[in-house]
């Protein structure tokens, strides 16, 4: 297992598409900062918008929620949707399932490598989005949700920690990429839908629905994180989405092992 998974992070490594995301991730919130230190007037109809440049601390929490509820699913995705999809695409399961590898090897490996995508991408966009922010803006005080002022140290661990929130719910669009990439055994199929997915869960969201449908909803696990910015802190939020999108992977990994698996591909 461990040698198909380091076998397909040097794959994915030297993909184009890989390096131009992480390098969006990378710069794109220092670009934001600058965008918006041109701009005369605040996002202030977001989360923390009023607070960007008065602390960098804000950033984070700003590019996080935008991230979050447009951005995610297709960047994980661009991984998951494809790791399985792409050897029908080239003709190579059959070479590649009559090697010394069993098919249960091939595929954890397969899925573990789409996961450290996802982990890396997290902690690259928190990584580069605080220091942006902190960099570019200052390390003051932030305000929170309850009009609570925090102090740096208690504001940076605000921002690791809401980061840290979405991975959960991140890696489950990482386990729905996988199971579309197995299922259909499309590229654009695996890539594409979990985006359009993502916007219907966005959509269904603004409608301001508030039945069992819309706590089973993926994208309103990644407003996790808001109790945590508030006094008192209330995490009950925070459980309900770690249990969602637990079921959400195990499901959907489940679902694509049991179609991996029933596959003759060398038949």
């Amino acid at each position: 297992m461990t040698t198909v998974l380091r076998w397909e992070l040097r794959t994915l490594a030297s993909l184009w598409r890989v390096r131009i995301a992480a390098l969006l991730c990378l710069v794109g919130p220092f670009a934001f900062v600058v965008l918006l230190e041109s701009q005369s007037q605040l996002p202030v109809d977001t989360l923390f918008g009023r607070w960007v440049k008065e602390s960098g601390y804000a950033l984070p929490l700003l590019v996080l929620g935008f991230v979050a509820q447009w951005a995610f699913p297709a960047l994980t995705c661009v991984v998951a949707g494809d790791i399985f999809s792409v050897e029908d695409a080239h003709g190579t399961w059959k070479t590649l399932l009559t090697r010394s590898r069993s098919r249960g090897e091939v595929f954890t490996g397969k899925v573990l490598a789409a996961a450290c995508w996802t982990v890396f991408l997290v902690a690259l966009l928190a990584v580069s989005s605080t220091l942006a922010g902190v960099l570019l803006v200052g390390s003051h005080p932030l305000v929170g949700l309850s009009g609570n002022v925090l102090s740096p140290g208690s504001a940076l661990g605000l921002d690791l920690g809401a980061w840290l929130t979405c991975l959960p719910p991140a890696l489950g669009f990482t386990s729905l990429g996988v199971a579309l990439s197995v299922v259909s055994r499309s590229s654009v199929v695996g890539v594409v839908a979990p985006v359009v997915l993502g916007l219907l869960m966005q959509l269904y969201a603004f409608l301001g629905r508030s039945d069992l449908l819309g706590h089973l909803l993926l994208t309103l696990d990644f407003g996790a994180w808001h109790g945590l910015a508030a006094a008192p802190v209330f995490l009950r939020p925070l459980v309900e989405s770690l249990a969602v999108s637990a079921a959400y992977v195990v499901v959907l990994v489940s679902v694509a092992w049991w179609r991996f698996h029933d596959r003759d591909e060398v038949g």
